[in-house]
């Protein structure tokens, strides 16, 4: 079975959840029987590889992102019509897309991530284009999946579209490290295990910074919160905000594992506060952690989390939470190894694929 994979920048992952997702798919629980070729954009990687893991390579001259995220998707799925008998596509942003799938001989399951258009930063314009996007990504293909119920709902309600559930994996951000070796690394940011939150995320508005961080300086709750700050004024303005308060540890992004591992694992609590996306990946990774974990009231949220987490919606109600908040720490993991290993995400992509292929 020849599957191929594009919409994302490539393997090996160095960017986001599809990335990560691919950088899975093709890894150690590939099925035998299943041979993947990634379309990479030859402008993220120094070195251009023929194979990695269980996949071939092909460059696009072009990003995979900003506007050129269109012709890459395009040039990717044209040069993936005739040899493939299964197109994975994550993302789906070429307006043409539902045009040229009638001249693909093999089927298309597409993962249409989460609803763009919800982000605060977009104006009404983008916005528009954005639902004639989701219009085109939900009813084009011929298998779509949804990473999150909440979703799922939306293609039913809205568009009549049955949709296939499969989230992010997240174990891959388990890690041996010792006691010790943990301990050094709270040491270096003079954190003490157990008493201090942590957050990860693009610092946007619609993850919230700003509530997150409010919170904390009001209740004195310490914090590392982690992200790339200087990227826009949102973030730039919070960094100039929050930097001098004494419990508030503003981190740009940190890429080291055993790093992120540590500051993660030994938190006394996790705070997720996007509101939009579907199921985030880095709230399933936050759980595979069997720390508390507090987010932001959103169903996409809640349906991750099996409603077990604790929710909140503004500064008052997370002052609230960390003041007094639940441990469910043991539960969020008993969850995650459930529901969001990759061993089952991998067999479930491919028993999708081989649904296409039985319809014929």
């Amino acid at each position: 079975m020849k599957v191929a994979i594009i919409g994302t920048v490539g393997v090996p992952a160095c960017y986001g959840g599809f990335e990560t997702l691919a950088e899975n798919l093709v890894g150690e629980y590939c099925a035998p029987d299943v041979e993947y070729t990634v379309f990479c954009s030859s402008k993220a990687y120094k070195e251009k590889l023929d194979r990695y893991k269980n996949a071939k390579l092909k460059y696009i001259p072009l990003r995979a992102n900003d506007i050129q995220c269109i012709p890459f998707d395009a040039i990717s799925l044209l040069r993936s019509m005739r040899d493939y008998d299964v197109i994975l596509y994550l993302g789906v942003c070429i307006p043409l897309f539902s045009l040229l799938k009638k001249f693909c001989k093999g089927k298309i399951v597409a993962n249409i991530d989460g609803l763009d258009q919800e982000r605060d930063k977009f104006n009404w314009l983008k916005k528009t284009y954005l639902n004639f996007l989701t219009k085109n990504k939900i009813l084009a293909p011929d298998i779509v999946i949804a990473d999150n119920k909440g979703i799922q709902d939306f293609a039913k309600d809205k568009y009549g579209k049955d949709t296939i559930m499969i989230p992010y994996g997240g174990d891959q951000v388990l890690r041996e490290l010792s006691d010790a070796e943990q301990q050094k690394i709270l040491d270096k940011y003079n954190l003490k295990r157990g008493q201090y939150a942590v957050s990860v995320c693009r610092i946007e508005p619609e993850n919230n910074c700003h509530i997150t961080l409010e919170a904390c300086k009001q209740t004195g709750m310490p914090i590392i919160f982690i992200g790339n700050w200087d990227r826009s004024e949102y973030g730039r303005n919070l960094k100039s905000e929050y930097s001098e308060c004494p419990n508030i540890h503003i981190q740009d992004p940190i890429y080291d594992l055993d790093t992120l591992y540590a500051l993660r694992k030994n938190a006394g609590v996790y705070i997720h506060g996007h509101k939009v996306g579907g199921t985030n990946p880095s709230l399933v990774e936050a759980m595979f952690f069997g720390i508390p974990i507090l987010c932001y009231d959103v169903i996409y949220n809640r349906e991750t989390t099996y409603n077990k987490a604790g929710y909140y919606n503004d500064v008052e109600s997370l002052k609230t939470l960390l003041n007094n908040y639940e441990d469910n720490g043991a539960e969020m993991r008993r969850l995650a190894d459930r529901h969001y290993t990759w061993k089952k995400i991998v067999k479930d992509y491919e028993d999708t694929y081989r649904l296409a292929l039985s319809k014929g």
